[in-house]
């Protein structure tokens, strides 16, 4: 029985030496704790708490990120506008004394030398018309139209105007003056044409004036005087003007034909009030007057050089404003994309 236990013993006693051999696994596997934490670096690397941070970033950022661009876009509208507004009323105020220059002005009627076919009586709310300037270059005035000219020379003013109280006032009738928003100069007239160069003109028959022996029917007469004159005739570069309300206008009559070269352009146009707008053309029964042709007759001055500048300028404005609108359009987008 004891050899058994003994030779266990012996065995346990000769396996003391060898304890180290168990060791020598230790020792093998001692490394491993150091390899086996590094796996799980790359899955700490990232927390789970950055995950949800990272995916709420663009759902948090989505509508604040539309908002701040539509404020932009709107700030930078309202920047551009008001930084193109000074140019824009330069431009408009250039062209402005370009067209009152050379194309169409407005004029203001301060008398009733023209009732009815335009307002200008006391208590009246002056009708404002539209003259053309260019038309007389191209063609010849005719008879029965109506025509704004400067009679500073010869002709004695139907209206007077106030001076200015103060150097403001002053200031604002020389600036509307000059886009032709202001008041008519007392030595500007409105008329209608009843004699050319040539024309023998005379009253009355039956009433009526005559031109060359052809009584003239004229509807848009106010309060007829039947004043007798003439016969006149015409001289060569000039016109034989009257007044619809003839009891009341200072005329051809009183100061003599006008000179062709005073003319400023045809009225063609009642603008204002906007109760009284309306064409200004030549009534029916004057056309259909078969008035023979006098012996010399007013022609249409040669196209003159000095049109042509606005003219051109005018062309090139419209154009040359939008090439600029359009680079600085390109200009924001590509700000815009960057």
């Amino acid at each position: 029985m004891t050899g058994p236990s003994d030779e266990s013993t012996g065995a346990d006693a000769a396996g003391s030496p060898g304890t180290e051999p168990p060791a020598e696994p230790s020792a093998v596997t001692a490394p491993m704790p150091l390899t086996a934490p590094e796996p799980p670096e790359p899955e700490t690397a990232v927390p789970p708490a950055a995950e949800p941070a990272a995916l709420n970033e663009p759902e948090n950022d989505e509508p604040d990120e539309e908002e701040p661009d539509g404020a932009k876009k709107k700030k930078k509208s309202e920047g551009s506008f008001l930084r193109e507004l000074p140019v824009l009323l330069i431009i408009a105020f250039v062209l402005a004394l370009i067209i009152k220059a050379f194309l169409v002005q407005a004029f203001f009627i301060p008398s009733g030398s023209m009732e009815q076919t335009l307002h200008g009586c006391p208590g009246c709310k002056g009708d404002r018309v539209l003259v053309n300037k260019m038309v007389y270059r191209f063609r010849d005035i005719h008879r029965g139209e109506v025509v704004v000219f400067n009679g500073l020379d010869s002709w004695q003013s139907e209206v007077h105007i106030p001076k200015p109280k103060n150097g403001f006032e002053a200031a604002r009738r020389k600036i509307s003056s000059a886009i032709g928003l202001g008041a008519t100069g007392e030595k500007d007239f409105i008329k209608r044409v009843i004699g050319l160069p040539g024309d023998v003109v005379a009253c009355c028959t039956n009433g009526n004036v005559t031109v060359n022996g052809v009584e003239l029917h004229e509807p848009y007469i106010f309060e007829d005087d039947h004043q007798q004159f003439g016969p006149t005739t015409v001289p060569k570069g000039r016109l034989f003007v009257m007044g619809d309300h003839r009891s009341r206008s200072s005329d051809s009559r009183a100061n003599g034909p006008v000179p062709s070269n005073k003319v400023i352009g045809r009225a063609f146009v009642v603008v204002w009030p906007p109760s009284r707008m309306k064409g200004l053309p030549v009534p029916k029964q004057i056309e259909d007057a078969h008035v023979p042709k006098p012996a010399s007759a007013l022609h249409a001055p040669a196209w003159s050089a000095a049109a042509t500048p606005p003219v051109l300028g005018l062309g090139l404005a419209v154009p040359l404003t939008a090439v600029r609108r359009r680079r600085r359009a390109d200009r924001r987008a590509r700000r815009l994309a960057a």
